[in-house]
């Protein structure tokens, strides 16, 4: 693969210019192991493996510096060697970041980098948690990056077209298609997104068949995957890397492992998009600090009685916004 395949242009040759010099190239991190990175240069030589430099490790006090997969680097090369050293990460356009599971409370947590679209997939052998896709939504157009809503396994669904359209009315404006995984051509409803030298990434819990589509659009079994569990339909994160796959047409495919859980990263999360039937009536609510609760002239609390406003809507946009604000406290950013 060349540098251009993998979506190199003029900008990001600006933003290298500064680090030229002999054996010293700028490549693309196409796989993220945890403790190391795969990263293809403009040679044939394949994916070689890249480690941080010192200066680059000591630099980085937190865990967003370091690379992720999609990310463009700077790298020394060592002559005859298949290791080399990652100096410096360029500028990233766009990001989807969460903040870091577990102990890491405090940390954000960037799954990738340069993504053009986030594929939101939902297994439609399950109830659709409209929820938990409002979650996913608000993170994805938060790193600016196109969402689109993917209900997979529709062949398992007794009406997919009635629970797209549904999907579609808490979806802010983005699309929402249907897909099967299991079926020939059942992948098709992604081809306007599926463009030449553009990045697009799978998104979603364990067991919506991420993995499955990834292996769909490439015509062979790629990516590991695992039956799901018949107990309780979850799967057993077969994806554990992120790795750049080059697909149909020259598009580059992301596979993520599964999320056990989503907590927002960035305080400037657009919710107003995705709710704006809420954020219209919170703006008529009697005094601009309104909790939505039990404060005299709510707006928000009359349209719920009135049955203009639904509940989850409501419930979910006042969490949403309640770990926005969290995530703005001086203690997250130290």
């Amino acid at each position: 693969m060349s540098l251009a395949s993998l979506g190199w242009n003029d900008s990001l040759a600006a933003a290298f210019a500064p680090f030229a010099a002999p054996g010293v190239v700028p490549a693309r991190v196409t796989a993220d192991f945890g403790r190391g990175w795969g990263v293809t240069t403009d040679d044939d030589d394949g994916e070689l493996l890249a480690e941080p430099a010192g200066k680059l490790r000591h630099r980085s006090t937190r865990r967003a510096e370091l690379p992720v997969a999609g990310d463009w680097v700077v790298l020394e090369l060592k002559p005859g060697e298949r290791r080399c050293k990652l100096l410096a990460v360029l500028p990233r356009r766009t990001a989807l970041s969460r903040q870091a599971a577990g102990h890491r409370r405090a940390e954000e947590q960037i799954l990738a980098a340069n993504l053009d679209t986030v594929f939101i997939v939902v297994g439609l052998d399950q109830p659709v948690n409209h929820r938990r896709i409002e979650r996913f939504l608000t993170a994805v157009r938060s790193g600016g990056i196109t969402p689109v809503v993917v209900l997979n396994k529709s062949d398992l669904h007794p009406d997919a077209e009635a629970e797209r359209l549904a999907t579609e009315r808490i979806a802010g404006g983005a699309a929402v298609v249907t897909a099967s995984a299991q079926k020939r051509g059942g992948a098709k409803a992604l081809k306007p997104w599926l463009k030449k030298r553009e990045t697009v990434a799978f998104l979603g819990i364990s067991g919506v068949g991420k993995s499955s589509l990834v292996n769909r659009l490439l015509g062979d079994e790629v990516q590991a995957v695992q039956e799901v569990r018949e107990a309780d339909a979850k799967g057993r994160h077969t994806t554990s890397n992120r790795e750049l796959l080059v697909g149909p047409g020259g598009v580059l495919l992301l596979d993520t492992p599964g999320m056990r859980e989503f907590q927002f990263w960035d305080v400037d999360t657009p919710l107003e998009e995705l709710f704006p039937e809420v954020v219209a009536a919170a703006a008529q609510c009697k005094y601009r600090d309104c909790r939505h609760g039990t404060e005299p002239g709510c707006a928000v609390q009359a349209a719920l009685a009135a049955g203009t406003l639904e509940l989850g809507r409501v419930t979910s946009y006042l969490k949403l916004k309640a770990e926005r604000a969290l995530a703005a406290t001086p203690w997250k950013r130290r």
